[in-house]
This record gives structure tokens, C-alpha cells and sequence, in this order.
């Protein structure tokens, strides 16, 4: 406890029931596993990155506490939206009082709002949207061909937005992130702004749907990078539900049961924050247990799961391992 700094003092000292128990017991058991060598994998769903996580998150990634994302294509855009039109944004507290009337208001005004934050539709995905149309058609007319997030590391790394910046770059995990060339998965990337916007250029005859690299490319990169890392374990701690935790944690029952890879382990820790009510058929609010009849998770693999706000929770947990 001596290396450690006041945040992760006040935790110890005070989050010691229930969920907040849980926290720190998670946390423990990230360390754990950092210590022992093994790897660690973090996905990301809902709309972390328009919360703004990147301005802890960035430095998990630099310190080389995690080994690879799993985020949604929502994720993978946002933070570089912030990045370059966070003064146009507008937070708007009062959220639950709004009207279909006062959300259309919103709609002209080119604000696309997520809970309290209003994402700015020419500032945001308009101003993204011309230089990244050039990066998919300049490799489509090498006939190259990448993943979403390659994508999105050759427009950040090439410089042509830092005409934009709002914020400090070293705030944006995904600057970090293309820094260090790390690896990453975006499955159902379709359905993201830019995913709409690059379906529109197929639409239209301008670019090529096999330019951008698939969903079963990102499984079968996923099991590969799986296979080749995992002696020494591979942890998955999972912020929220849905397909950015789903898609990954298959990876493990793929290798063993269908690729017939038997010696492949279980994810060596689990961690899931969400907020979503314990119930039937809900993947996102099935406990961690229900994970080892599908091959996911080991009897002995750490379970944890911190039924909490993860805007609340991440920030805390990340800012225990990082000894703040």
C-alpha cells in the first residue's frame, strides 16, 4: 500500500462493502495478473469514450497495462471526436426533462445527443468524415485493404488532424493506442457513424465494401493473437455488455471446441462493470458463472462483477492500478 498514491489510499480505506468491496477486489486481481505476466484485454461498450475515459484510460495504455481493445465502432470514433471538436460540444443536465420537441430542436441544431452530452454532427463526424474518405480510397486504389481501427491509426499518426485539436493528444486513448500500434478488435463496426458513412460510399459505387477487412477477419486475428499469448494467461475485464465483450470472450470456446485446440486455456481473471439488472436471456446481466458452461471460464478462473455506473467505477479502478 506504501507505492501507492491518495485515490488508491481513500479506496482501500474506504471501499470496503458490497460493490465497492468489489471494486477493490478487482482491482487486486488486475494487478495480480499484470504481475504474474499475464496479458490483459479491456472492451469497451456504451459510450465511454464520449465520456471522456481516454483522459485515464490513455495512460492504462502507455504503461502497458493492457494488451488489446475490444471496443464497439462507437468507441473507436468518439474519442477522436472529442479530440477534435470537444468545445463544440454541449452537456445538457437536465436530460430526463426533455421533450420529443426539445430532442427535435436538438436534431436541427446538428446535435446528437448521448445522455447529457450532445455530440456535434459537422464539427465531429463531418469534420472526420472528408480525411478519412481519402485514407479508404487511397488504399483501395493500391489494392490494400485494413481493419477499422488501422484505419483510424493512419489518420491520427498522419497528422492532418492535429489542425483540429481541442484537447491534449495525451488525453485520447486512441492516440495512445495508434501510437503503440496496439492491437485491437471492432466488431459490428457497421453500425457506427463512420461504418453508416463508409456503407453509403459502397452504396454509391465510390468504394469497395472488401477494402475494409471484416468481422470473421477480426475473429480469426483475435484467435491467432490469443493463441500466441496466452502462455502465461489472458484476463478480460469487460466495461459494460454487448458485442464488444461478447465477440472477444468466444474467442476462447472457438479455439477449444471447434478449431478442436484442446490444450487452449480459459481466460485466466474476469471482470465485468455494468449496470444492467441481473435477468433472464440478458447476456450483459448474466453473472460470471454462467461463463464456464459455455467454455469461457475456467471453475478457479477470479470472477468479479462491480454492479455499478462504470463512468463512476473505470476511472477508479484504473486509477488504483495505475498507483494514483
Amino acid at each position: 500500500m506504501n507505492n501507492k498514491g491518495p485515490v488508491s489510499k481513500f479506496i482501500q480505506k474506504h471501499f470496503l462493502h458490497f460493490n465497492a468491496a468489489t471494486l477493490v477486489d478487482a482491482a487486486k486481481g488486475y494487478e495480480d495478473q499484470l504481475n504474474k505476466g499475464a496479458k490483459m484485454l479491456v472492451s469497451l461498450a456504451g459510450a465511454m469514450s464520449t465520456a471522456e475515459l481516454g483522459k485515464i484510460f490513455a495512460e492504462i495504455i502507455r504503461k502497458e497495462k493492457v494488451h488489446i481493445i475490444s471496443c464497439t465502432g462507437a468507441n473507436l470514433e468518439e474519442d477522436i471526436m472529442n479530440l477534435v471538436a470537444h468545445s463544440h460540444y454541449k452537456r445538457i443536465p437536465e436530460y430526463r426533462d426533455l421533450t420529443p420537441k426539445d430532442e427535435w430542436a436538438l436534431l436541427e441544431k446538428g446535435l446528437n445527443r448521448v445522455t447529457d452530452t450532445c455530440i456535434p454532427e459537422e464539427e465531429a463526424f463531418r469534420r472526420l468524415q472528408q480525411h478519412i474518405y481519402k485514407i479508404w480510397k487511397d488504399a483501395e486504389d493500391k489494392g490494400e485493404r485494413y481493419f477499422p481501427h488501422e484505419f483510424m491509426y493512419q489518420l491520427l499518426l498522419s497528422g492532418v488532424l492535429e489542425q483540429y485539436y481541442e484537447i491534449d493528444s495525451k488525453d485520447s486513448w486512441m492516440y495512445a493506442a495508434a501510437e503503440q500500434n496496439l492491437p485491437m478488435v471492432v466488431p459490428g463496426w457497421e453500425d457506427s457513424t463512420m461504418g453508416n458513412i463508409f456503407a453509403s460510399y459502397v452504396m454509391k459505387g465510390e468504394l469497395k465494401a472488401s477494402t475494409m477487412k471484416s468481422g470473421i477477419e477480426y475473429m480469426t486475428f483475435l484467435a491467432n493473437w490469443y493463441t500466441n499469448n496466452s502462455k502465461e494467461g489472458i484476463g478480460f475485464f469487460q466495461i459494460g455488455g454487448g458485442i464488444a465483450g461478447d465477440f472477444p470472450i468466444c474467442v476462447v470456446p472457438m479455439l477449444y471446441q471447434d478449431m478442436e485446440q484442446t490444450e487452449t486455456p480459459f481466460w485466466s481473471y474476469f471482470c465485468q462493470i455494468s449496470d444492467s439488472t441481473t435477468s433472464y436471456g440478458s447476456y450483459s446481466g448474466a453473472v460470471p458463472n454462467e461463463k464456464i458452461t459455455w467454455g469461457k471460464l475456467d471453475i478457479n478462473t477470479p470472477k468479479f462483477i462491480i454492479e455499478s455506473d462504470a463512468t463512476i467505477v473505470a476511472p477508479l479502478l484504473f486509477a488504483y492500478i495505475l498507483d494514483m
